[in-house]
């Protein structure tokens, strides 16, 4: 059995003296581990850190083994973001969500080529990709089934002004149905809406991307890694606290 695809490096563990088991991401294969032999050698580490596009071929003899995997670079997102650190929390965050949310072996094309636009789009700037983070997290609940129903309010059916989402159903709320409840609520950035609602492609700010990496991380938290009785991982928390530091620096006037 083999198979050749591009695919995304999720992250590595030593194996052996020089080998590396490997976490992939692939678009018909899913997430997909394999040995990469002298894989932490000069030569291959590079190949191998998170982040970075490759092209894979994987070898095993049974569907079900670990299998040999080998890989040549497509594209080096990880040592381009080395310089940037949101860019590198950015790229930490996605890969460890992949890694740790997606079942093994299940393919999931649009979170696949939605990471893959991210990794490409990264050296333009991380600050102008945080949205469409938020947007790929959202994504990546529904393809687990856990996705939020953001098309119509759960109290009075109607599809505009819609500015809650409700803790417990992940249904969306309307400003004026949800405002006695408005504590209990957790804030919806227009961002999350579909692109044809009002607001959706209007410009957001650091307190938008926080309020809806707090809805995302809710729902993330309770239900794909709590049902595991997991936490979520420590990327993912190091890039909510940059994006909190971004939306409080922009409350105190600060243009980072």
């Amino acid at each position: 059995m083999e198979w050749q695809a591009p695919a995304v490096v999720l992250g590595t563990r030593p194996f052996g003296e020089s080998g590396l088991l490997v976490s992939l991401l692939t678009e018909a294969h899913g997430r997909h581990a394999g040995l990469a032999k002298g894989g932490s050698s000069r030569a291959q580490a590079p190949v191998w850190q998170g982040g970075n596009l490759v092209e894979a071929r994987w070898v095993g003899r049974l569907a079900d083994q670990l299998g040999a995997i080998s890989a040549e670079m497509v594209h080096p997102a990880a040592a381009l973001a080395m310089e940037d650190p949101l860019a590198l929390a950015l790229l930490s965050a996605a890969c460890a969500l992949a890694e740790t949310a997606l079942p093994e072996r299940q393919a999931h094309p649009r979170v696949f080529h939605g990471l893959v636009s991210l990794l490409a789009r990264l050296p333009g700037g991380a600050r102008a990709l945080i949205p469409d983070y938020v947007r790929w997290e959202a994504l990546l609940l529904e393809e687990i089934g856990y996705g939020m129903d953001l098309t119509a309010c759960a109290l009075t059916g109607v599809a505009e002004d819609l500015a809650w989402v409700s803790p417990r159903t992940g249904r969306a709320v309307a400003a004026a149905a949800g405002e006695p409840w408005r504590d209990r609520l957790l804030p919806l950035p227009a961002f999350l809406l579909a692109e044809d609602r009002a607001g959706a492609n209007d410009p957001s700010g650091p307190a938008d991307w926080l309020a809806g990496m707090r809805l995302t991380g809710h729902f993330l938290g309770r239900d794909a890694y709590g049902n595991q009785n997991k936490a979520l991982p420590n990327g993912r928390m190091m890039l909510l606290d940059r994006i909190a530091g971004l939306a409080a620096d922009s409350v105190r006037g600060i243009d980072a």
